[in-house]
């Protein structure tokens, strides 16, 4: 799977998802910092990535379509201490994420949940 990492998480991120046999690159090195959630959003869609992030605006997630989200915990937003979440959260809703899903991460992987479903 491909996926973008936003500004708001540690660019860690892109090489542990990289590492995991994923691709993976960071925001800072594809727009600008300061770029709104909708460009950041628009430009996973376009490329099929899913995007990782803290915090995203809900108008960005619904006025776009076609990318997954997985978003964080604000507290925890570290690979070392939410890889094996965010690794199993993969696994267990990949086609869903394809599809264009939006799911919460806990450090906890049995309360992780898919929040939205685009409907047709």
């Amino acid at each position: 799977m491909n996926f973008l990492i936003d500004m708001n998480v540690p660019p860690s991120w892109a090489d542990f998802l990289t590492g995991a046999g994923h691709t993976a690159v960071d925001w800072s090195d594809e727009g600008p910092p300061d770029a709104p959630d909708r460009d950041v959003f628009g430009w996973a869609a376009e490329r099929h990535y899913i995007l990782l992030t803290a915090d995203l605006a809900s108008d960005a997630v619904l006025g776009a379509s076609a990318a997954g989200v997985i978003i964080l915990p604000c507290d925890v937003l570290t690979p070392e201490a939410l890889g094996h979440a965010v690794l199993a959260a993969i696994h267990r809703w990949s086609a869903e994420l394809a599809a264009g899903v939006v799911i919460a991460v806990d450090a906890d992987p049995s309360r992780s949940s898919v929040l939205s479903r685009k409907c047709a």
